[in-house]
């Protein structure tokens, strides 16, 4: 149905898609999500995309969600990009990219990752400047990697961008980030707000090649070009912000960060699997990403490459539906088929052990659930612990995880989960949070209010709760164990 209230647009560009969400400003309705793909190549530990290809993709889902909800251009007043994070788009003077993309889960950059974290002095120095350590998937190792295996396209570039940043440029004409996602690039300062000059010097990169901080994600940054707007069929008037990256909306869409303390931890599973919580002390652990969330505060997370995706490969080799599994009777599957980052794993292949006579294919797809939950909430509980808090502490075990990502919606993912936590879940009943958040920039941007407080009134966080299960220590402990004697084999 057409919305008499104004309207914003929450872009989702994620690494296998966009979707646009249309959404009612005045009550955070869905009213349509446009959706069109994206295509990522490469091989081994290459993952590229065409940036131009995310372009055209946004302007495909943008005009086929205005068109599914009946939505006049005229009552858009503001858009707003949610960006995968971390990859690394090289552009030559005229703003076109110079080579394809390279995207968070390129790990072809796990030994520029090492040296970095050498040459200034070992990951406490990084903690201490960018709040994360270098590993594959940062901006930083990809820069790194580019100037040592193409240093004729490295010395070509004249700007450097996220994601999110290029498509925000391209709606506005302004080059601008945010403090959320300039803190997965491992060259900006979570300590100082800002870009560390030591950190650049180190990697060689100008100032003046990165695009500006805004004070937030839903800072207004300028509004459509009139380039943009012709190739939207929106108004010239429509606020753009300054956009985030894709886990800093999702925690915006969550109505994360407004209370300033830390709220419910949340778990996102997806083609990665994430766990992060919004906070305003700034922790810092080797093992975790210590990001600034969208309004620059701190948002640290915890990052694993194979979740959704991986274990949906098993059932297809096992010729399985996604949901036939059980628990995995003694088996352990690591599912770590695209090296893992969490633990630092980035040339690991999966494992699988414990195959008896009577192994069933079931069984073995329920393992993989088991392994690829463990390795998530193993995370989660590093989360904590460097947010000061202990796991084990009643008070904290028993305060509800918020499950999102496509992998909330199965029940095989919910009561893995459910059984390796022993602790309650909250599925929002919201299924697109990346893009609301992205919609709650926009409309933040077009209004002057808060965008959390935006998202809260919106009421997306909202969910079904799932009481806690008793936790399986037996389960829990073989994996642990099965993880420990195998890392040794795993680096090499």
């Amino acid at each position: 149905m057409p919305a008499t209230h104004p309207v914003v647009i929450g872009v989702d560009s994620s690494t296998q898609s966009t979707k646009a969400a249309v959404v009612d400003a005045a009550t955070g309705a869905l009213l349509a999500v446009g959706r069109a793909r994206h295509t990522v190549t490469g091989t081994g530990g290459a993952r590229e995309s065409d940036p131009e290809q995310w372009w055209s993709a946004l302007g495909e889902a943008v005009a086929r969600g205005l068109k599914e909800a009946g939505v006049a251009a005229s009552a858009v007043t503001g858009i707003a990009v949610a960006g995968q994070q971390h990859g690394l788009v090289v552009l030559d003077p005229a703003g076109r990219p110079l080579r394809p993309a390279l995207l968070w889960n390129d790990t072809r950059s796990a030994p520029q990752a090492a040296d970095l974290t050498d040459a200034l002095g070992g990951p406490d120095a990084w903690l201490a400047r960018a709040g994360s350590v270098p590993v594959a998937s940062m901006t930083a190792a990809k820069w790194q990697w580019l100037c040592e295996h193409e240093p004729a396209t490295a010395a070509a570039t004249a700007a450097v961008r996220l994601p999110h940043d290029f498509l925000t440029e391209r709606l506005s004409g302004v080059a601008a980030t945010d403090p959320g996602d300039a803190s997965g690039t491992c060259w900006y300062s979570t300590a100082d707000g800002a870009y560390d000059p030591a950190l650049l010097q180190l990697l060689g990169l100008a100032p003046e090649s990165l695009p500006v901080v805004a004070p937030s994600g839903a800072t207004r940054v300028g509004t459509l070009t009139a380039s943009a707007a012709a190739m939207l069929g929106l108004p010239d008037s429509v606020a753009v912000a300054a956009g985030t990256g894709d886990n800093m909306a999702a925690a915006v869409g969550l109505g994360l960060g407004g209370a300033g303390h830390l709220d419910h931890p949340v778990v996102s599973l997806g083609t990665s699997g994430t766990v992060f919580a919004a906070t305003r002390t700034r922790p810092a652990a080797p093992g975790l990403a210590g990001f600034a969330a969208a309004d620059g505060t701190f948002l640290p997370l915890g990052c694993t490459l194979n979740c959704t995706l991986a274990v949906d490969r098993f059932a297809d080799i096992l010729g399985l539906d996604r949901e036939d599994a059980v628990p995995g009777d003694g088996l352990v599957v690591l599912p770590y088929l695209d090296g893992e980052r969490t633990p630092d794993l980035p040339h690991a292949a999966g494992l699988l052990t414990g195959l008896r006579h009577t192994t069933t294919p079931r069984a073995i797809l329920g393992a993989a659930y088991e392994g690829a939950a463990f390795t998530v909430l193993r995370a989660l509980d590093e989360l904590l612990a460097a947010c000061g808090l202990d796991p084990a502490d009643p008070a904290v075990r028993d305060r509800p995880l918020r499950l999102i990502g496509g992998g909330a919606r199965g029940r095989a993912w919910t009561e893995t989960v459910r059984r390796l936590s022993g602790r309650p879940l909250v599925v929002p009943f919201a299924t697109e949070l990346v893009a609301l958040g992205a919609a709650a920039l926009a409309a933040a941007a077009a209004s002057g209010e808060d965008p959390v407080a935006v998202a809260t009134a919106w009421g997306t966080g909202h969910g079904e709760l799932h009481p806690a299960a008793a936790k399986d220590h037996e389960t829990w402990d073989r994996i642990a164990g099965t993880l420990e004697r195998a890392t040794p084999a795993l680096l090499s």
